[in-house]
């Protein structure tokens, strides 16, 4: 163990750790995507050491090798894992488990919690979490709104068990491939995949108890809106006559005549529907159906000198408009949503839906900006859209699986295709279990069965890959590379082990998975496992003990992201559904997090050291 302060390394061990430091910076931006930084990144390295080239034992690295983790095995595994997660929702796989759990919440609530914990961490262990909370979540929010009971007593608590159940096996998440892969190349053994499930089942309970028990106490009695179905915009036709302006104008000019911003849903020709495109020719007779407001539905009947109807009875004083079989619900934008990295124009989402949106929200607060056209605002996996519109068009969406829909209604979609999707996924698990084909074949081979059965279609499983997690783990095996090949990991080990010499391997231990918890808390949980695993290994190395420990030290620290919303996706789905604050997640996610560093630092010293 180091007794001075390590020697400044090589210029290019310097360059590699503030790239490194930089890139932490970059990755905690929130107005910078995550694609373009990585990408910058990757730029900036193959740049640089191809200016400079690095020679290590006589032989010159190669730049363009930064880029060989576009086909690394763990990025592999974890996009087709995400295709498979895809499938599994939406085919409706997981139907059964909603509805046992939908007739268990009308027996008993309080055990009902313990048994949601108990199977959100279990489904973890073996799919992205991402696909068991879009179950969840509709389901605990419909039985809450129903026995009147707060839902934001719950949702954090079943968002934090899918995390911890995470870490449970090899596939759990994309952290837990990246750890084992990079360690195996190190040299390591390769870990199999439920090599620790004992440490991650005893940390598990833990947890789980800590969320059954006392987390629903600490967080806030907030109400859900979604109860409230009173109407906020109204449906009319506006019928056209001879002495109507309009009459022989385009649908662009028409909405100038009666003001652009009025909501034209279709035209009525005789027996026939027209979609309202821009060039289409307005003709005595039409009956132009809108939703709006009352305001602007009346004074565009008044600009066009159309007569205003709602349902068949025509708008005075005594008969007012109407707004029937309407209703407002919040949906949010998954991975694999046609909305993901799109607007609501683009997507044609009033056009195919038949919804109209009132405010768009991220992370708790309004994206719709002052002056700016709602259908042009870019939105992300987590955002919330509040719509309106019949209650028949809201069921088909939630059929859909395409989005995640939060009412109050407690259906869960199916297909018939559903046990051919468990299917696939059980397939990869066995086979990659007892070792008859490494995990990324088996879930790749899983992907193409799931696309070529059409249990999911192209575009969808496309969408499905978050391009976020793409570049951010392409990006950080890069950094990992330059910092294991300068020596900079080495350095870092020497800075580590400096400034806990003299501490036993526990504490040792200890303190590196409370360095990578703080690391994925407040940047990437993949970056901070693919840089954490070689200091991790040369740790274990200067202190001549069993390299496991420390590996899976990195591993567990790299999953515990509980105390941000940011730090995981799943926690903004929760944080928009319950209506939480940056707070409730310190509140709940920071003793969490507390907890399991303990409780994983006296697991791994007990069993292994």
């Amino acid at each position: 163990m180091a007794e001075s302060f390590p020697t400044i390394p090589n210029a290019h061990a310097l360059f590699a750790m503030l790239i490194t430091a930089f890139a932490l910076f970059l990755f905690t931006r929130k107005n910078l995507p995550l694609e373009i930084s990585s990408l910058g990144l990757l730029g900036i390295l193959a740049v640089v050491f191809s200016l400079f080239p690095y020679e290590h034992d006589g032989e010159t690295f190669e730049a363009i090798d930064f880029f060989l983790g576009f086909g690394h095995e763990a990025l592999i595994a974890v996009c087709a894992l995400m295709v498979i997660g895809q499938g599994l929702v939406t085919t409706g796989a997981l139907e059964p488990v909603g509805r046992l759990l939908t007739r268990a919440w009308a027996i008993s609530p309080f055990l009902s919690l313990l048994a949601t914990l108990v199977i959100s961490a279990v489904l973890s262990a073996f799919i992205n979490n991402t696909p068991i909370v879009v179950l969840l979540l509709p389901i605990l929010i419909s039985v809450c709104l129903r026995t009147k009971s707060p839902a934001s007593k719950v949702l954090m608590p079943m968002g934090f068990a899918t995390l911890v159940g995470g870490m449970s096996t090899t596939i759990g998440t994309s952290t837990n491939l990246l750890v084992v892969s990079v360690a195996s190349e190190l040299g390591q053994p390769r870990l199999q995949m439920f090599d620790f499930v004992v440490p991650a089942a005893i940390a598990s309970g833990v947890a789980i108890t800590y969320l059954w028990l006392l987390a629903p106490r600490m967080l806030p009695k907030r109400e859900i809106d979604l109860a409230d179905s009173s109407p906020r915009l109204f449906q009319a036709r506006l019928h056209l006559d001879e002495s109507s302006p309009c009459i022989g104008k385009s649908v662009a000019e028409t909405k100038k005549l009666a003001g652009n911003d009025i909501n034209l849903v279709r035209i009525n020709r005789g027996d026939h529907q027209i979609y309202p495109l821009p060039d289409a020719k307005l003709q005595a007779g039409d009956r132009l159906r809108v939703m709006d407001t009352a305001k602007k539905i009346r004074d565009a009947a008044t600009a066009l000198k159309a007569t205003l109807y709602s349902g068949d009875t025509r708008v005075d004083d005594e008969h007012p408009l109407r707004a029937e079989n309407q209703t407002v619900a919040e949906i949010a934008v998954v991975s694999g949503s046609s909305l993901d990295r799109a607007n609501l124009r683009f997507s044609g989402f009033l056009h195919f839906h038949q919804l109209f949106v009132l405010a768009l929200h991220r992370a708790g607060k309004d994206i719709w900006k002052p002056g700016e056209e709602i259908m042009d605002v870019i939105l992300e996996q987590g955002d919330v859209l509040l719509v309106q519109g019949s209650k028949e068009e809201i069921k088909k969406l939630k059929r859909s699986t395409e989005f995640l829909v939060l009412d109050a209604s407690e259906e869960v979609p199916s297909t018939k295709r559903a046990p051919l999707a468990l299917a696939i996924l059980l397939t990869v698990v066995v086979t990659a279990a007892f070792g008859l084909l490494p995990i990324a074949v088996s879930s790749l081979a899983g992907a193409i069965v799931m696309v070529a059965t059409r249990s999911l279609n192209l575009g969808t499983a496309i969408r499905a890959v978050s391009s976020s997690v793409f570049f951010v783990v392409v990006a950080s095996l890069a950094l990992g590379q330059a910092l294991l090949l300068t020596g900079a990991s080495d350095y870092m080990t020497e800075v580590f082990l400096y400034f806990t010499r003299d501490a036993a391997p526990s504490t040792v231990l200890s303190a590196l998975i409370l360095l990578i918890a703080i690391f994925t808390n407040i940047v990437s949980n993949n970056a901070a496992a693919v840089i954490g695993t070689p200091i991790g290994i040369g740790i274990a190395e200067q202190l001549g003990v069993s390299p496991e420990p420390f590996v899976l030290a990195v591993l567990f620290g790299a999953n515990l992201s509980y105390a941000t919303p940011m730090s995981y996706k799943t926690n903004l789905l929760v944080m928009s559904a319950g209506n939480y604050t940056f707070n409730d997640f310190l509140k709940v996610g920071l003793p969490l997090t507390i907890i399991m560093w303990l409780t994983y630092s006296w697991i791994l010293s007990s069993l292994y050291l």
